[in-house]
């Protein structure tokens, strides 16, 4: 029994196909475990699914010369994000089936992976648990962005306090250096005065 596993969700945007000159819109959501993946895919009407046992995925994963781990994190980056560069399908194949497929460079080689998908058994059922999904991640978004709002207003204010105080602490040098050059200047003066006046009272004695 898998304990926790990653959840993902693509909007994808993909050829008709009855009109390659039209696009048409899947959701595809995402389950992806350490050795083994669900995909279930609405077009908002019909939905599929396609549950990619353990043995499948491993004799995927020997064809492509890769570890069970690297495949699962190959797949969940194409289709848990739409990458650039990747030509996406999701075709007919018989009886109601689909076929999603994706395309990746490796090594400068164009490869491509595909999956049939089984139609689901209960349409309905499926779409709706795909945009609960959807609302929930973006209610999920939404608090994280007001999150990082307060945290930002926060270290705003913050800094603002810091600009303050350092400002402050700018003007009160300021006016500390100030009054210590008017309390020199006052002694240098008054050291002047003294020294004058002893050179003076000395000249009379003298006299």
């Amino acid at each position: 029994m898998d304990s926790s596993y990653r959840r993902t969700c693509l909007r994808l945007e993909i050829p008709d196909s009855e009109n390659e000159k039209q696009q048409e819109v899947i959701f595809i959501k995402g389950n992806w475990f350490d050795s083994r993946f669900e995909l279930f895919i609405t077009d908002g009407i019909n939905a599929w699914v396609c549950k990619a046992l353990e043995s499948e995925v491993k004799g995927r994963a020997s064809q492509w010369d890769q570890p069970v781990s690297d495949y699962i994190e190959t797949a969940e980056r194409y289709l848990g994000f739409r990458q650039p560069g990747s030509t996406y399908g999701f075709v007919d194949a018989g009886d109601g089936h689909k076929r999603l497929s994706w395309t990746f460079e490796k090594q400068g080689t164009t490869l491509e992976w595909r999956w049939k998908c089984k139609p689901s058994p209960d349409n309905k059922k499926t779409t709706l648990e795909i945009l609960d999904f959807l609302m929930d991640a973006n209610i999920r978004l939404s608090e994280e962005v007001v999150r990082k709002t307060q945290s930002f207003d926060r270290l705003k204010l913050e800094a603002e306090k810091c600009l303050a105080q350092s400002e402050k602490f700018s003007n009160e040098k300021a006016e500390l250096e100030s009054a210590l050059y008017a309390k020199y200047e006052s002694l240098h003066q008054l050291a002047w005065d003294i020294s004058d006046f002893i050179t003076r009272h000395l000249n009379l004695v003298d006299n």
